[in-house]
Order: C-alpha cells, then structure tokens, then sequence
C-alpha cells in the first residue's frame, strides 16, 4: 500500500512538473519586432529603375506630357461658359495603352452625381432652420452642373467612342497607343456654372447686390488623368474632397469674355495690346519696376464705373502656359487690379492681385505685399519661383491652381475688420499662393495623398507668415494640434490614409503633416540639416510625381539621419506624445556602506572590509538622516591621491566637482518617441537647458533614467518647456509636481480685486 501510494505521488508529482513546464513554454511565445526604431523596409516600396532607394527619380523615370488648345466663351446672362478644347496626349511610358481616362469634375454637381448620396443625412444637427438654409435643404432641387459633352471626335472629325462612368470619362483609342507615339483628339463642351456662394464649390460665380458677377473658375475643362510608373492610370472618383492628379503640358487658351471685364489666368497675356488700355499698359510697366510698393493698374474708382457701364460687346483674352499642370482664371467688370515686382534671385517676378471694392481697405492693404513675401520665402526654401507671375484673386474660398489663386478675407461694409479676419486672409493667401511650389510644381497625387501637399505647403506657410509678421498666430506649430491627437481615437486616421476615408480631414492632411515637419526642423534635425534635405527633395522633384516613399528617402539620403522612426509613429500612426517625470532621487556621498551596497556585494560574494577607504557610496536623501554621514569630494582621501595622479591631459577633461547627485526617472504613456527636452532650474535661480535624442527610448518603451551631477542645487525640473513635442498631457511633466488650479479658482484669480 505503501509503495503504491509512493508511485501515485511520483506519478502527480512527474505529471504535474511536466504541465509546469508545458506553462512555461507557453509563457515563451514569440513576438514579431514592435520595436519603435525598426526600419519602414517592410512598408516602403522596393526601389526600382523608376524610383531609387535614395528617394532620387531613376534613370527610367517617365512622365506623360499632355498639351491643351481651348476657345472658352463665358454667357454672362446665362452663367455658362462653352469650351472647345484640341488635346494631344504623348506617351512617354514603355508601355501600349489601349484607352485614356479623362477627368470630368464637374459631374459631381451634375442632377445623377452619386455625391449627395454618400453623405448622412439628419435633424440632429438642425433642430430649426432660417428660410435660406431651409429653402436650400428641403425646397430647391439640386443644380445641375454636370458636363455636356457634345462632341468627342478624332484629328480628322470621325467621332471617337467613349464612355462616361460618374466623374471620369474613358476614350477608347481605334488602336493602342504606343510607346513614344502622340494622340491628338477633340472635346466640346458646356456646363451651368455654380454660384459658390449658395451652392458651395472650388470654383463659380458670386453674384452681387449691383447686379455684376465675379467669376473664378477651375475644373472648368475635360482634364486627362495621370498614367504613372506607381499605379498606372490614377482614375478615383472625384467625390469632391480629395483634389486632383493632373499632366504637365502647355496649355494655348483663348477667353472671350464680356468687353468690360478684367481676366487673369494661368500663363502669359499674347494680347496685352488688344485688350489693355494705353494706360493700362503704362501701369503695368511702372509695375514692373516697383519692388517696395504695389502700383494700381485699375483703380478702385475706375472699377465702381466698370459697375455702373456694362457693355454688351464681347472681348478675347489670349494665354499662353508652358509646363504647367493645369489652368484657371478669373473675371469680372468689378475688378480693381494692383501689381508690383519681387525678386527672385536677380529675376523680377510679378505679384499681383484682382478684387472688388467689397475687399478693401484690407485687400490694397495686403494682398499683394502677401504675394511678393510669399514668392520670396518659399524660394528659399525650395527653388527660385520658375514662373513669370503669381496672382491673387479675391473670393470667398482658398483654392488653388499654377500661377492664380482664389482667397477669402472681406471686411464688414463699412470697411472695418478684426485682427483675427486680417490674419486669415494673409493665412490664406500665403498658403493658396505658396501651392504653386506643392503641388502646382513638386507634383504629388492630391487624390490619394492630401497631406503631400496640404501638410508640406502648410509647414512652409508657417515659416513664411512668421517672416511677414513674427508675432504671426499661425496655427501649424505643434502646440496646435496637441487637441487633436489627445481626441477621440474613433475619429482620428493616420496621416497615410487616403484623403475621401479621413474623419478631421483638416488637422489630418494639414496641421498635423504641418506640426509634424515643424517639429522635425526646430527640434530633431535643426534648421540646417532640414532646410537642406528638404530643398533637395523639392529640386529633386521640380515637375515631377513624387510618392511618400521618394520624400521619407530624400530627407533621410540628404541629412545622413535615419528618420524611420518618426515616419512610422507620426504618419502611419495615431499615437500620441506624452513624456513626464516618474520619479526623482536625490543621493549624497558617504564613506559607510549603505544597505543597498551590502546586498550587492552579497549577491557577488564581496566583502566590502576588503575595500575599505577604497569605495565611495551612494546614499539616497531620507529626511534629515542623510546629512549625518554626507560627505563631499574632498572628504575622500583616496580619491583625491586619484585625481592628483592623473595625466595633465586627464586633469584637462576633469569636470567642475558636483556637490549633488540626481537620479531622474522619465515614463512615456503616449505612443510616440521623441527627443525629452528639459529645462533644469537651479537654487539660485539660473536655467539650463538638455536635450536627448529620441533614441534614448530604443531598449525601454516605458521609463528611462538620466543621473544629473550638479554644483548648485535643483529646484525644478521641467519637460518640454516651449511646448514643441506636442505633449498632449502636461501635469506630468514637471518636478516637483505643479499644482493645477481649479476652473473656479482661475477664475477667482482673475475677477479678484
């Protein structure tokens, strides 16, 4: 019975270590590198012949051309404009293409667009409507804005086939199209052009009390889709939200519009004689040679009279572009028309601004002084402004196109404005005009990514508005969106998510890109180091495609600083930054071993009798007991018989003598790494600052710690001090802890007395 009872308890006793152990391999699952520093090899593209690994165009890199000749008539009564447009599409890929996508934007205001219809719909959030917003809602039908393709023939007048499936049109070619070879082909068209005002929109018409229109029109022409070495023919719907992906080419237009109107456009003026006044003409050439002040080509007097004198003869504008992406214009009888020069690196460059009398004072004020500032600072950070001019048109909207954009700002009718209204404007103008750097020329996919060039061209908007004003409230640094990725993580996509997808589409493809580039210029890479990358991706790309791979590449190729850690959290996450101060220790210096020294050299088998007078310990400051057996440098015999024995040339690296010792530990509840900046105070009263790389964070996500060896005591530690990480949650980042006022007693502070 014995020995049974024996071979059962060694039969539980076997069985049960063998499941322990079975427990423990359980315990050793394996785990894939969620390391914050591993390499984006595994998310990037593979380089090609097209796209090399330094982020460089390859030396098989093509692009297609497409060139435009269109007559444009403007119906003013109407509000229709008709286009005739002559295309010729080069192909300059390796490869037979057997149709062509063209973009029919103006579909998605057509009465069938499928746009209305992918939006939610409810009362939630109109609880009572006035009779204009409950007229438009309930009562009006939808405009009908859509294309009317009349004609889609060959060169020599034999009808082309095609199909039109919602915003995107498909030539279907008699034969493929090969490599090196051109087609040329024919649309013509018309369309009722939207009021902006009450029906929304990029481009259209405001109408005014007087009875005149202004109008500012784009998307306004078939338009080819890009064909690429990425993704082939780059033919998403429009859905109204996400921009366009667009051919350079050279464009021929020709305008006929009202007599008495005032056009600017994308390209050259061929006709300035025939339609300019001698006057006029003089103006524009005093203009030319004025680089302090605008010069009024039309006045606003003359202007009001254009109002009041409507002629009923027509008039043609003539423009030529080369090599740009696309083209727009503006029109109107109201227009007053200022103008000076900017210089481009010995090159004069023209500012010039369009607007009614509705926009002034601020618009005479500012607009064009905008204009020039904004040529000259994006220059610098890119490339010298290859274009002859840059115009501003006043609208109310911010939209953009090469060479001409559309900007909101308009004063009260008395003509007084808020300092926060003037700000928009410059904000805006300085963003529309410095579009035509990103993507009017460094020529990213709009369609798919938002952030190429809302996000970029908002950085350097920032840098530009802090040159026109240094107390600019730009908006884009990254303070500013510390509200938005502390938010509802249900309502906050990645910075890589295509733009049509993006719950908070402006701080996703704006603010945060913005905040980010920043960020990474004033704090990771410094001034230097950026501006310099950063110029050679813009060079590198001048009237060019480029992806988010070839910029994440060049920034890292041209700063020799591996910058995958950054792309990772910032543009593929929606983590966050939140860095504090855990714990601080304060230690002395004592002859006696401490207890935590005996248990050390108890787990290493030391007798510490064997280093007497050779060790110096480390106490950690309880209360007043430390101050007992605390001891300075000095005190130490044996190491000061050390430092007498050193080597001249090791006295000369000796420190001054610290007379306190700190132990600081950090935490990271957010997400992202990044650099931990501190600013130390000390007892009397003097501040420094350190900085340490994000790689700190490399072997430990959570915590790290830092040791401070410090003459004068501290008193403060703080995290972060300017706010330029974008910590979502101070009340961790300093030492000792600040204690936060109540709501009520902030407002108690303020009202007392």
């Amino acid at each position: 019975m014995k020995k049974i009872t024996y071979l059962c308890f060694a039969l539980v006793m076997f069985t049960s270590g063998a499941f322990a152990q079975d427990q423990e391999k359980i315990k050793l699952k394996g785990h894939t590198d969620e390391n914050k520093f591993r390499q984006l090899k595994d998310v990037l593209p593979t380089p090609n012949e097209t796209r090399t690994a330094s982020g460089a165009p390859g030396y098989k890199y093509t692009q297609q051309q497409v060139d435009y000749v269109m007559d444009i008539r403007l119906d003013e009564n109407k509000s229709q404009i008709f286009g005739k447009e002559r295309i010729t599409y080069h192909n300059n890929s390796k490869d037979h293409l057997e149709y062509l996508w063209v973009q029919l934007d103006q579909n998605m205001r057509s009465k069938d667009s499928k746009t209305p219809d992918i939006n939610t719909e409810s009362f939630n959030n109109s609880a009572y409507n006035g009779p204009i917003s409950f007229t438009r809602r309930h009562l009006r039908d939808r405009f009908d804005g859509g294309f009317n393709i009349e004609d889609v023939k060959n060169e020599d007048g034999s009808d082309l086939s095609y199909m039109i499936n919602q915003t995107m049109m498909r030539i279907n070619l008699p034969k493929p199209l090969a490599p090196g070879e051109i087609f040329k082909f024919q649309i013509d068209w018309w369309y009722n052009v939207n009021n902006h005002i009450t029906d929304g929109g990029r481009s259209g018409y405001e109408a005014f009390p007087d009875g005149n229109n202004t109008y500012v029109i784009a998307q306004f022409y078939p338009r080819l889709c890009v064909y690429n070495n990425v993704e082939g023919w780059q033919n998403m719907q429009f859905w109204g939200r996400s921009e366009f992906a667009l051919e350079f080419g050279d464009f021929d237009v020709k305008l006929t519009v009202p007599a008495d109107h005032l056009v600017e456009a994308t390209g050259d003026l061929q006709n300035p004689k025939e339609v300019l006044t001698r006057q006029q003409l003089k103006r524009f050439d005093e203009a030319r040679k004025s680089f302090k002040d605008p010069v009024f080509i039309v006045t606003q007097e003359e202007a009001e009279k254009a109002e009041k004198d409507r002629s009923k003869k027509l008039k043609t504008w003539h423009f030529k572009a080369e090599n740009v992406r696309d083209f727009a214009f503006a029109t109107s009888r109201k227009f007053i028309w200022d103008a000076m020069a900017v210089d481009i690196n010995g090159r004069a460059v023209m500012a010039i601004s369009l607007y009614s009398k509705e926009g002034n004072p601020l618009w005479e004020e500012h607009s064009t002084r905008v204009v020039a500032n904004t040529l000259e600072e994006y220059s610098k950070l890119t490339f010298d402004y290859p274009y002859n001019k840059a115009v501003s048109v006043h609208a109310q909207m911010g939209m953009e196109y090469p060479m001409i954009c559309f900007n909101f700002g308009r004063p009260k009718p008395d003509g007084t404005y808020s300092e926060r209204l003037k700000r928009g404007m410059i904000s805006v103008i300085t963003h529309e005009v410095g579009h035509n750097f990103f993507p009017m020329i460094v020529n990213s996919d709009e369609r798919q990514w938002t952030w190429m060039d809302e996000g970029l061209n908002s950085f350097v908007e920032t840098l530009a508005e802090l040159d026109y004003d240094p107390n600019f409230q730009t908006g884009n640094l990254p303070k500013d969106i510390i509200p938005y990725m502390g938010g509802d993580q249900n309502f906050i996509s990645p910075i890589m998510s295509q733009g049509d997808y993006v719950y908070n589409f402006g701080p996703n493809a704006y603010t945060k890109p913005a905040a980010a580039l920043y960020l990474l210029r004033q704090t990771i890479m410094g001034p230097e180091l950026f501006d310099y990358a950063f110029r050679t991706y813009s060079k590198r790309w001048m009237f060019k495609h480029p992806t988010p791979a070839d910029f994440f590449r060049t920034m890292e190729d041209a700063s020799a600083m591996d910058l995958d850690w950054f792309w990772r959290g910032w543009f593929y996450t929606t983590d966050w930054v939140d860095i504090g101060i855990k714990g601080v220790k304060q230690y002395y210096l004592t002859d006696q071993p401490t207890e935590t020294a005996k248990e050390t050299a108890k787990e290493n088998n030391l007798n510490l009798d064997d280093y007497k007078d050779k060790l110096v310990f480390y106490g950690e400051i309880d209360g007043l007991e430390a101050a007992q057996d605390a001891k300075k440098v000095s005190d130490f015999e044996f190491l000061n018989n050390h430092l007498e024995n050193l080597s001249e040339e090791e006295k000369s690296r000796l420190k001054e003598v610290p007379n306190h010792f700190y132990e600081v530990t950090f935490e990271k509840p957010g997400g992202l790494v990044m650099p931990i900046i501190l600013e130390l105070t000390y007892e009397d009263g003097t501040k420094e600052r350190k900085k340490y790389p994000a790689q700190i964070w490399r072997f430990n996500d959570n915590e790290v710690k830092k040791v401070f060896r410090t003459q004068k005591a501290i008193t403060n530690i703080e995290i972060d001090p300017d706010l330029e990480t974008a910590d979502i949650d101070t009340s961790n980042n300093s030492w000792p802890k600040k204690v936060e006022e109540s709501d009520f007693d902030q407002f108690k502070n303020k009202v007392k007395g």
